[in-house]
């Protein structure tokens, strides 16, 4: 079998605990090459995945090595420049979230791939678990009427311990652009909608300085459809993980673990699951599947999921709920 060439550009926790694991076992992929600024971390990683090929300079990289596709999983505030050098060079991109800072960055990348012709992917792996494919088919499906309400949250500690992720400068942004963006990607893409109306949101800086470690923010659409959202880095919860119910008019179904129901005149209907995953599990089902949809965007040319179309509307959502913050009152989108 012809492999695709893949490489990888920042080796911090994401691609060793993710992407580097899962490439090296898929038989139609050959990891051509690896590059971080940190020569320590180049080596060690080098050496744990037995590549060879090793730069600290993603540029002489570029233009080195054969490769059709890049992971892009560095700082947030240097995605913008190795995304358009990727492009550029015509390769295939996959961006960790979010896609880049801002609304105008997110815009720059994709205006980038559309002139090259180059597919860029965004790294939204929640839609790629199991059970939120099954909860989307469920809502397509009609089974539960018309959705008119989803209510949704993820309360857990900070995705990293990096200085620069809590410096507004280099990660955009707190709580929200980390988790929120994830969960709120999540429910748009099972509500099948983005004519969203208003934003208003309330964030909280109770153990951050530069950014927000909590927002609780509402979204409404065009036609009274409702989004509800609460995030977290610091609440005291019983729970570290995300919830999403979308309550429909002839039913309802949940998220983490996969519940759904459909009324009828006198009891209802349980679609619930059997036997479903743990959530170690489905974490990394959601990475493989994630993966396995970008290889196959590279070597058969398949519509991406989670578009640069779509990144750049989440920006514009992100944008809206930060000012919200600022001014303290709903924004209109």
């Amino acid at each position: 079998m012809e492999k695709t060439k893949v490489a990888v550009i920042g080796l911090g926790g994401i691609a060793q605990l993710v992407h580097l694991p899962i490439l090296s076992k898929l038989m139609n992929v050959q990891i051509s090459a690896v590059a971080d600024r940190n020569k320590n971390q180049l080596n060690s990683v080098g050496d744990i995945f037995k590549i060879e090929k090793r730069y600290t300079d993603h540029k002489e990289m570029l233009d080195k090595e054969e490769i059709e596709a890049v992971i892009i999983a560095t700082p947030t505030n240097t995605h913008l420049e190795i995304a358009l050098d990727c492009l550029k060079a015509n390769k295939h991109i996959l961006i960790e979230k979010p896609i880049a800072r801002s609304v105008a960055e997110a815009k720059q990348i994709n205006a980038a791939s559309k002139k090259y012709k180059k597919q860029v992917m965004v790294g939204m792996n929640l839609r790629y678990r199991p059970d939120a494919m099954l909860m989307k088919s469920l809502v397509n499906s009609g089974e539960l009427g018309d959705i008119f309400y989803i209510r949704c949250g993820w309360l857990r500690k900070q995705s990293s311990e990096q200085k620069w992720f809590i410096n507004k400068s280099q990660s955009g942004g707190g709580v929200i652009i980390d988790l929120g963006i994830l969960i709120l990607d999540l429910a748009l893409w099972v509500l099948n909608d983005k004519k969203m109306k208003s934003v208003s949101v309330q964030k909280f800086n109770h153990n951050t300085k530069d950014v927000e470690d909590s927002a609780i923010g509402l979204i409404r659409f065009d036609d009274d459809r409702v989004i509800s959202f609460e995030v977290s880095w610091g609440l005291h919860s019983e729970w570290d993980k995300f919830h999403l119910a979308a309550f429909g008019t002839e039913g309802t179904a949940h998220l983490n673990p996969l519940r759904a129901y459909k009324r009828m005149e006198s009891s209802h209907i349980d679609y619930t699951v059997a036997n479903q995953s743990n959530q170690t599990n489905l974490f990394k089902k959601s990475y493989e599947n994630e993966l396995k949809h970008f290889i196959g965007v590279v070597r058969e040319n398949t519509p991406v999921i989670s578009t640069g179309d779509d990144a750049v509307s989440l920006m514009i959502l992100l944008e809206a709920l930060y000012k919200s913050a600022k001014l303290k009152k709903e924004i209109n989108l």
